[in-house]
């Protein structure tokens, strides 16, 4: 199973970027993906999920009404819009495949990307 992290950068504060999780050698639409960043120092969070079907979406409160998870099954990709960035969202951004409906958690996924750097200037 391989799990691909792409899109990340360096942005302004209130500038867009859009992350991308394409996934391989996986029953794809089986899978909630989660997207989880972690800063330096700090422990992993849940940012949002979605389910295998795409119906159900959840965001952390930190980045509600910025951020927008959707996902191509037909094309195994996960994406990430990430709208309004603050220099605070500056983490290394993951995506994970689990097999829970929509989960925070970092150990309810099964599989992990190596990830990708997301760096908001002030």
């Amino acid at each position: 199973v391989q799990l691909v992290e792409s899109g990340g950068g360096l942005v302004q504060a209130g500038g867009s970027l859009r992350l991308s999780c394409a996934a391989s050698e996986i029953t794809f639409d089986a899978y909630a993906i989660g997207w989880f960043r972690q800063a330096p120092g700090k422990e992993r969070e849940g940012v949002s999920c979605i389910s295998s079907s795409g119906g159900v979406t959840n965001y952390a409160d930190s980045v509600k009404g910025r951020f927008t998870i959707s996902r191509d099954n037909a094309k195994n990709t996960v994406y990430l819009q990430m709208n309004s960035l603050k220099p605070e969202d500056t983490a290394v951004y993951y995506c994970a495949a689990g097999v829970i409906l929509c989960s925070a958690l970092v150990h309810t996924y099964d599989y992990w990307g190596q990830g990708t750097q997301v760096t908001v200037s002030s």
